[in-house]
């Protein structure tokens, strides 16, 4: 009995494997695959193609996106387009929006950075009244345009497509002209011994101003982007008031910023 289950054991581990080693090849090849096509090809659940999906990601051979996964390449300075990056944890980013926004009070003003986490953020800000938002994100003005609890206030500059956002020496001295009591930014990496990263120079220097201008800067990002880093530094966590993230969040950089005074939310 015991060698039979040791037998059935084996096969099952094989088969996985064998899966995941598919999963790859089809994920080299298109670049993306989804988890309701793995899971009719391969006909096993779609709980089990999540799971091969969240395994092959720990081990950093694909990133998870929404109803499948993307290719990693593993290049510092990956640089992704919104309409992408918006495909990318995007449960997580839903969760991290809606409780970041209880983070805002009534007639505050804030600044909004460019991002797909804080385009969540915004979608949640019905209930706050005379509500003034600064932000240099295209995608962010159009989603609060028509909200009459909200004043809108964007800066120049010249627009980055990746990022549908802002920048540049135009966008930068506007921002000199405002202090406002709140910052919301996103990154696409961070080192919890060094501090915040994004792939673009004139973005990581509009991301030092925002929080030059702010009395407290507040963090958004999934736990993905824990212990990575891109091209351009941003500033150190002692710029950092609040961390919003999701339950992925390692304990060990939960603890980094806890001693680092930062206060850490978990959607």
């Amino acid at each position: 009995m015991q060698r039979k289950n040791l037998t059935m054991a084996v096969k099952s581990r094989n088969s996985t494997v064998a899966r995941r080693n598919q999963i790859m090849q089809r994920l080299e090849a298109d670049g993306e695959v989804f988890v309701d096509e793995l899971s009719k090809a391969f006909k096993v659940s779609e709980v089990t193609i999540r799971n091969d999906l969240d395994q092959l990601e720990h081990k950093n051979l694909l990133i998870r996106a929404r109803g499948g996964a993307m290719k990693y390449t593993g290049r510092v300075g990956l640089d992704y387009q919104l309409s992408e990056k918006d495909k990318i944890h995007f449960e997580e980013k839903k969760r991290i929006g809606e409780l970041a926004a209880t983070l805002i009070r009534n007639s505050e003003i804030i600044l909004v950075d460019s991002g797909t986490t804080t385009a969540e953020m915004v979608k949640h800000l019905d209930h706050l009244e005379d509500l003034t938002v600064i932000t240099n994100a295209l995608n962010i003005a159009v989603l609060l345009s028509n909200k009459p609890n909200i004043n809108l206030i964007i800066p120049g500059g010249y627009m980055r497509k990746n990022s549908q956002s802002l920048v540049g020496p135009m966008a930068e001295k506007s921002l000199k002209n405002f202090t406002v009591d709140k910052a919301f930014i996103g990154v696409d990496g961070i080192d919890t011994r060094h501090g915040l990263y994004t792939p673009n120079i004139e973005e990581s220097h509009l991301n030092e101003l925002m929080i030059e201008v702010s009395n407290e800067t507040i963090l958004l990002t999934d736990s993905s982007k824990f212990g990575k880093k891109s091209f351009a530094f941003i500033c150190g966590l002692e710029n950092i008031s609040k961390v919003v993230s999701d339950k992925g969040i390692k304990s060990e950089d939960k603890k980094r910023l806890e001693e680092s005074g930062i206060e850490v939310y978990i959607a």
